[in-house]
């Protein structure tokens, strides 16, 4: 990879629909949609990162940061080989990373964060009762216990929310993620439409 890739982030808490608005997106030609658990999931086991990943991931611990964000910058080395990603003409979506300040840093040298799609939800208990029926939905009964998701929600106010800080306020822009997924997806084409037409032109100029 050459220069720092053109992204959007797209962040929010647990439950917000990063996962159905980012694959929506990935689907809109221009962007490409990666999401930080697809590049866990397809870690090759037998490779030094995937070795390293799984020593963490069977004790129950996180991964380190820096593990965390060669694994990313592996993945999509590999769809741009693979002629998934162009990253000349495509911008890049990013969902569930840079999950904590220190992955900011580690990132830097690597995007250029054009824009930030904040999805929030003001009602936390409308959250918690889209989590459990999506557990309960995708058969994963252990998350759909209340006091895990209530946790998670605890986690991410504490380590991930920081990450805005990190970021000038011109770039983060709020979407409400409350309503249908074809009207949380159309207030993101809104915002983010301009930002590709700018893109697009300069890829053209």
């Amino acid at each position: 990879m050459s220069g720092r890739l053109k992204t959007v982030l797209l962040f929010g808490a647990p439950g917000v629909g990063k996962g159905t608005q980012g694959k929506l997106l990935g689907a809109v030609p221009g962007f490409c949609h990666s999401a930080s658990g697809d590049v866990f999931r397809q870690v090759n086991k037998h490779s030094e990162l995937g070795k390293i990943f799984f020593e963490y991931s069977s004790r129950g611990e996180l991964v380190p940061d820096d593990v965390t964000v060669r694994m990313w910058h592996e993945a999509i080395g590999n769809r741009i080989a693979r002629n998934q990603f162009d990253p000349e003409s495509d911008l890049l979506l990013l969902d569930g990373i840079p999950r904590t300040p220190a992955q900011v840093d580690l990132m830097e040298q690597y995007i250029e964060v054009l824009r930030i799609i904040h999805l929030t939800c003001d009602d936390v208990e409308e959250m918690v009762g889209r989590l459990r029926r999506r557990a309960l939905k995708e058969n994963r009964h252990d998350d759909a216990d209340e006091n895990v998701i209530r946790h998670r929600w605890e986690v991410y106010e504490q380590q991930t929310h920081p990450v805005l800080d990190h970021y000038p306020g011109r770039l983060i822009t709020p979407v409400n993620a409350i309503g249908t997924p074809a009207q949380v997806l159309g207030d993101i084409l809104a915002i983010l439409a301009p930002v590709q037409h700018e893109h697009f032109a300069r890829f053209e100029g």
